[in-house]
């Protein structure tokens, strides 16, 4: 089972939005920023997204603090390929930071694609 920490002023719309897609294999769990990054250190927790109004420096400022810029990565207001998606994956990032107008695009996007890594 994959669990994904959900954090900002979106969380809750973020989890649920990925538990009614239904995706067997995922997990998913609003947090604290800070409780997550724990959980994450200790392989407690596999991804994080984190919501802000911009998708920028909010969503992610404590995760890049305590887990390392090499492991986010933050899609702005921007919407991601999938093929960029799996890119970033691939690469190693875990933490991912996007808008909250963005929520209903990105969050089911992101889910799949950590679903289909298996």
């Amino acid at each position: 089972m994959t669990k994904i920490l959900t954090g900002g002023v979106g969380k809750a719309e973020v989890t649920d939005t990925i538990k009614q897609l239904g995706i067997d294999g995922i997990d998913i769990v609003a947090s604290s920023d800070m409780d997550a990054a724990m959980k994450l250190r200790v392989g407690q927790a596999d991804y994080y997204l984190g919501t802000c109004h911009t998708g920028a420096g909010a969503s992610l400022g404590v995760l890049v603090g305590l887990m390392g810029s090499a492991a986010c990565h933050t899609f702005g207001r921007s919407v991601p390929t999938e093929d960029e998606v799996a890119a970033l994956l691939t690469d190693g990032k875990k933490v991912f930071g996007f808008s909250m107008d963005q929520i209903d695009v990105i969050a089911p996007l992101m889910a799949r694609a950590i679903a289909a890594r298996g």
